[in-house]
């Protein structure tokens, strides 16, 4: 699609752990999961069960806090 290969991509994560630190990587990934999640429900993607129990476990998640 955008002609990214494996060295390419192995760049943009090596960037990505010197500018955020290992520390933040997790929380940057989860909040990216969700928002991809809230658009494709936003357009009308995912209904129905399925989608009810993972809020159910981004809540359980999100009461986690990871020690700073």
């Amino acid at each position: 699609m955008f002609g990214l290969g494996i060295q390419e991509l192995l760049i943009i994560l090596l960037i990505a752990l010197v500018v955020f630190g290992p520390g933040k990587l997790p929380q940057i990934g989860s909040g990216l999961g969700k928002a991809i999640r809230d658009f494709k429900k936003g357009l009308g993607g995912e209904e129905g069960e399925g989608a009810s129990k993972d809020q159910e476990a981004v809540k359980k998640d999100d009461s986690k806090e990871l020690p700073r």
